[in-house]
C-alpha cells in the first residue's frame, strides 16, 4: 500500500488531471493519505516535528489534516486545525497589510504618501522619497538591521535615517522586514491604536478569527506549537523573531499567532471578494487593489501589496496554481497561497526543525500545494467526493 501511495502521489504532482483517471481505490487512498504521507515523510527526515494542512475555497474549509504532537513526549497533545502557531512573516499579510488596506479604504492614508508625512524623524534623510507603496512592495531600498534592545523604536528610526546606501526607491525589489516594521508603527500613528488592538477590532472580530492574536502567553490554555529559539530551546507563545521580541512582541513583520481554522476564514474572505459570513470586511475594489500585480527588477519579480505573486519566495505556489495566485511564507515553517482563478487556498503550518536545508523545506511547500491543487481544483470532485464543505 505504501508503494501504491507513493506512485499515486507522484502521479498527481506531475499531472493536474491524473486524479480524474484514478481508480476509486486509488482516489480514496490518495485523498485520505497522500498529504499525510508528505507530512510523515518530512517528519521522518527531520524537517518538521509535525504539521497541519488546510485546503479550502470561497465557502470555507474543504479539507484539513494534521500529524505530530506539540512536544516530543507521547502524552503531549496532538496538533489540530485549532493549534496556534507562530506564523512569523505571515504577520505581514494577515495583520499589517489588511490594517493598511483598511486605512486606505477609509481615506486615512494614500499609497503615495511620503514616509516623512508620518515619520517626521526621517526628514532630511535619504528616506524622504520613500512612499507607503514602496514599503508594501519591498522597494524602499532600506536595509534590514538588528533592532536595538533599548528604546527600540526610536533607535530603529535613528538607524534608518542614518542609512545612505545610494539605493533609489521604487525600481528594485529587496525583501526587508524593516518595511513592515515601519508599516506596523504607521498604523499606530494614524489611528492612535496599536497594531494588535486595531487588527483584533477591525479585522479578526468581524469574521470570527477569535484565536488569532499577538502575545498569546496570557491565554496559555490554548494549545500553542513551539518554535526553536536562538538558544535552541523550544518556545511556545513567545514570538521566535528576535527583532519582534525587542519590539515587545507586537510588530508589523512578525509576532502574530494563528491557526488553520482562522487562516481558512481569512483566505475564504479574500476569495469571496472581501465578504465572509455576511460581513463585508473589504470592498471588492480594495481586495483587487491589494492583490494586483506590480512588476519589479525588470519584470522578474511580481508582488502585490504585501503579497508575493512571483519571486524567489514563491515556493508555495507549486506547479498548478495560476499566474493570478498569491501568498506568503513564514520563517517558522508557515505558508499560505490563494488562487482566485481556481477558487482555492492551501495553508501549511509546521513545527519546523531544520532551518538549514531551505531547498528541501521549499520543496515540501511546493509539493503540498501541487498535490492539493491536483486533488481539490475540480469543483464537481470537491462537492461530490468531500461532501463536508463548511459554508461560512
Amino acid at each position: 500500500m505504501r508503494l501504491l501511495l507513493i506512485c499515486f502521489t507522484l502521479s498527481i504532482i506531475l499531472s493536474p488531471t491524473a486524479l480524474l483517471y484514478a481508480t476509486d481505490e486509488l482516489m480514496d487512498a490518495g485523498r485520505a493519505s497522500s498529504i499525510d504521507f508528505m507530512l510523515d515523510n518530512a517528519i521522518r527526515r527531520g524537517l518538521i516535528a509535525g504539521g497541519v494542512v488546510a485546503v479550502g475555497n470561497h465557502r470555507g474549509l474543504l479539507y484539513s489534516t494534521s500529524l505530530g504532537r506539540l512536544f516530543p513526549p507521547p502524552e503531549s497533545p496532538q496538533l489540530t486545525e485549532r493549534t496556534l502557531f507562530d506564523i512569523a512573516s505571515l504577520t505581514k499579510v494577515i495583520a499589517t497589510t489588511p490594517a493598511i488596506m483598511k486605512l486606505l479604504e477609509n481615506g486615512r492614508i494614500n499609497l503615495l504618501d511620503p514616509l516623512t508625512r508620518w515619520f517626521p524623524e526621517l526628514e532630511g534623510s535619504a528616506c524622504e522619497d520613500i512612499t507607503i507603496l514602496n514599503l508594501l512592495t519591498h522597494t524602499s531600498g532600506i536595509d534590514d538591521m538588528d533592532i536595538p534592545s533599548d528604546d527600540s523604536l526610536n533607535n530603529t528610526l535613528k538607524k534608518t535615517a542614518a542609512q545612505n546606501n545610494g539605493k533609489t526607491p521604487g525600481n528594485r525589489f529587496r525583501y526587508a522586514d524593516i518595511n513592515f516594521i515601519l508599516l506596523g508603527e504607521l498604523v499606530q500613528r494614524v489611528t492612535g491604536t496599536s497594531l494588535d488592538k486595531f487588527c483584533a477590532e477591525h479585522i479578526y472580530a468581524p469574521i470570527g478569527m477569535a484565536d488569532t492574536m499577538f502575545l498569546p502567553q496570557s491565554r496559555m490554555s490554548v494549545s500553542i506549537a513551539p518554535t526553536t529559539g536562538s538558544n535552541k530551546m523550544l518556545l511556545a507563545g513567545v514570538v521566535q523573531d528576535t527583532n519582534a521580541q525587542r519590539l515587545g512582541g507586537v510588530a508589523g513583520h512578525a509576532g502574530l499567532f494563528s491557526n488553520a481554522a482562522d487562516l481558512s476564514r481569512f483566505a475564504a474572505m479574500i476569495l469571496n471578494q472581501g465578504r465572509y459570513n455576511g460581513t463585508q470586511l473589504f470592498s471588492n475594489r480594495v481586495v483587487a487593489q491589494m492583490t494586483a500585480p506590480y512588476f519589479y527588477s525588470n519584470g522578474r519579480i511580481v508582488r502585490g501589496l504585501g503579497w508575493d505573486i512571483n519571486s524567489p519566495f514563491s515556493a508555495p505556489r507549486g506547479n498548478h496554481f495560476s499566474d493570478m495566485s498569491f501568498g506568503h511564507t513564514g520563517y517558522s515553517g508557515s505558508s499560505i497561497w490563494i488562487d482566485p482563478e481556481q477558487d482555492l487556498f492551501v495553508i501549511l503550518l509546521t513545527i519546523r526543525l531544520d532551518y538549514q536545508d531551505v531547498r528541501q523545506f521549499n520543496r515540501l511547500r511546493s509539493d503540498i500545494s501541487t498535490l492539493a491543487v491536483s486533488i481539490f481544483s475540480h469543483p464537481k470532485m470537491t462537492d461530490e467526493i468531500l461532501g463536508n464543505v463548511k459554508n461560512p
